[in-house]
C-alpha cells in the first residue's frame, strides 16, 4: 500500500493491498500478545471524527493509536465547526495541517468522499451508511484464523439487511477469492452498482457473488455465515416493521444447519440483539469466533493506520 492513500472502500484496493494489510494485522497481534513493543506511529496523531457514535470504533482506534505509538483525538460533531454548517472541505483543509490521518464515521458516504478530496493526509472510511470497510477486512482476519491463510474457494454466506456490511463483505469476498451469497428481503437488497463492481472483481479472482431472497438457499454449503442488526443507527423509527419483515432471516441452529456443512461458523460484527437477527443460543456457541472477530477491529485497524500514516 502507499503512504498517504485513503481508505475508502475495500473495492478501491488492489489484491495485494488487502493481503498486505492482513499480513501486517497477523503480526501486529502476535507482538501484542507477546509483549513486544510496535511504535511504528510514534509522533503522529490521528483526529477521529465521530458524527455516528460506536464503542468498538471508538476503543479500537484510539487503543491503536496508543499502542503504535501515536496519539488520537476524539472529535464530535459538537467539537467541531462542522456542526455549525462549516464546509466539510474547509475541515478537510484545516486539520490536514494539525495531523497525520483522519478517520471518519458518519451517516452518508459523499460526506468521507468530499472529506477525502480536500484532505492532504489520509483519510479512513470507520463507517458510512454505505460501506463498512474496516469491519469487513476484520472478518478476512477472523476468517483466516478459523479457516487457513488460503480463503479462495471459501464460501460466506450473509443472512439479513442488504446493507453497509453486505455491501463491504461481497467486496471483501471478491478480493480474495471466495464465494459470496447474500439473502435479504424483497426491498432490502444490497445496490445494484456494488453488487456490479463485487462481481467484476469476483471475476478477477475465479469466485461468483449472488443475490437471492430464500436465506436457506443462500446459506447452502457455507464455511461462514454473517448477519447484522435488522435496524441500523438512524432507523429506530423503523424497528417494529423491519422485525416483522426479517424474522424468516434469523440466524438460528436450523439455519446453520441447512449449511450442510458441520464446520460451518457464524459470525456478527456487533452490537447483537439476540431474539432478533441471531438466537441466544447460536450467538453463545459462536462466541468465540464474534469476540475473536471484536478484538481484531483492532489489530486490522492498526495494520491500515501504520500502512497509509507511517514512514
Amino acid at each position: 500500500m502507499r503512504k498517504g492513500m485513503d481508505v475508502l472502500s475495500i473495492h478501491d484496493l488492489s489484491a495485494e493491498d488487502v493481503e498486505e494489510i492482513l499480513t501486517l494485522a497477523e503480526e501486529l497481534k502476535a507482538k501484542q500478545r507477546a509483549g513486544i513493543p510496535h511504535l511504528l506511529l510514534q509522533g503522529k496523531t490521528l483526529g477521529m471524527i465521530f458524527e455516528k457514535s460506536s464503542t468498538r470504533t471508538r476503543v479500537s482506534f484510539e487503543v491503536g493509536m496508543y499502542q503504535l505509538g501515536g496519539q488520537a483525538l476524539f472529535l464530535s460533531s459538537r467539537d467541531l465547526q462542522l456542526g455549525r454548517g462549516e464546509p466539510i472541505k474547509d475541515t478537510a483543509r484545516v486539520l490536514s495541517r494539525y495531523l497525520d490521518g483522519i478517520m471518519i464515521r458518519t451517516y452518508g458516504h459523499e460526506r468521507i468522499e468530499e472529506l477525502a478530496r480536500y484532505a492532504d493526509i489520509p483519510v479512513i472510511n470507520a463507517l458510512s451508511d454505505l460501506l463498512h470497510p474496516c469491519q469487513a477486512l476484520t472478518d478476512l482476519l477472523t476468517i483466516r484464523e478459523y479457516k487457513g491463510r488460503h480463503l479462495a474457494g471459501l464460501k460466506m454466506a450473509y443472512v439479513g439487511d442488504g446493507n453497509n456490511m453486505t455491501h463491504s463483505l461481497m467486496y471483501a469476498a471478491a478480493k480474495v477469492g471466495m464465494h459470496f451469497a447474500a439473502a435479504t428481503p424483497e426491498g432490502y437488497a444490497p445496490h445494484a452498482d456494488i453488487v456490479a463492481n463485487a462481481r467484476a472483481d469476483a471475476a478477477a479472482t475465479g469466485s461468483t457473488v449472488t443475490v437471492m431472497h430464500d436465506p436457506l438457499e443462500a446459506v447452502q454449503g457455507a464455511d461462514i455465515i454473517v448477519t447484522d442488526t435488522w435496524a441500523s443507527m438512524g432507523q429506530e423509527a423503523e424497528h417494529d416493521a423491519r422485525t416483522a419483515v426479517f424474522r424468516p432471516y434469523q440466524v438460528s441452529r436450523s439455519l446453520v444447519a441447512a449449511s450442510g456443512n458441520p464446520r460451518c461458523i457464524v459470525m456478527h460484527c456487533l452490537p447483537a440483539y439476540r431474539g432478533e437477527e441471531i438466537t441466544e443460543e447460536v450467538f453463545e456457541e459462536f462466541a468465540p469466533v464474534i469476540f475473536d472477530e471484536a478484538e481484531n477491529r483492532l489489530h486490522v485497524q492498526k495494520a491500515i493506520m501504520a500502512l497509509v500514516m507511517g514512514g
